[in-house]
């Protein structure tokens, strides 16, 4: 009983600590080929949305089209931003950009295509999607799509800036 109480405050503790961990430094790129550190991105102290993604991830991309519906409508109401991450590998980061442009994605868009930044965070599958607040802490995590997931979203960021 005793190692299932501790076992059981043990995952406790490693979900607090990781709700609010601060991002890890990893080096990735933009598409335009420009170095960006994980751990510099901010949004002028409001929240932004970290949504991870591959060319390849059909959930991902209908994830990433839902939030574009309403991007624009966020943005004035909540100040929010979304960093989108693709994991896609080297031989395919070619593909992101026509992807991003065909889909109309007006996100600031990072490349992670080692996966150094997925792997860094501890995310298994995706889309993997994490809220950090203005001061820098990831305060939530959602992995998997199912339509209108996206609300749930800007709830978030709404109680975030009250």
């Amino acid at each position: 009983m005793k190692k299932i109480i501790l076992l059981s405050l043990m995952v406790w503790l490693f979900s607090l600590n990781f709700v609010h961990a601060q991002l890890p430094s990893v080096n990735l790129k933009t598409m335009d080929g420009q170095s960006v550190n994980t751990d510099t991105l901010s949004n002028d102290g409001k929240p932004f949305i970290i949504d991870f993604f591959a060319t390849w991830c059909k959930p991902c991309n209908r994830e990433l089209d839902a939030i574009a519906e309403v991007y624009e409508d966020w943005q004035k109401e909540t100040g929010v931003k979304i960093v989108a991450v693709s994991i896609d590998q080297a031989q395919n980061i070619n593909k992101v950009k026509p992807l991003v442009e065909n889909h109309g994605w007006e996100y600031e868009v990072l490349l992670d295509p080692n996966s150094d930044f997925k792997r860094a965070l501890g995310i298994q599958m995706i889309p993997y999607v994490l809220i950090v607040d203005g001061k820098g802490n990831i305060v939530y995590k959602h992995n998997g799509y199912t339509d209108g997931a996206e609300t749930e979203l800007i709830e978030k960021v709404r109680e975030l800036i009250k």
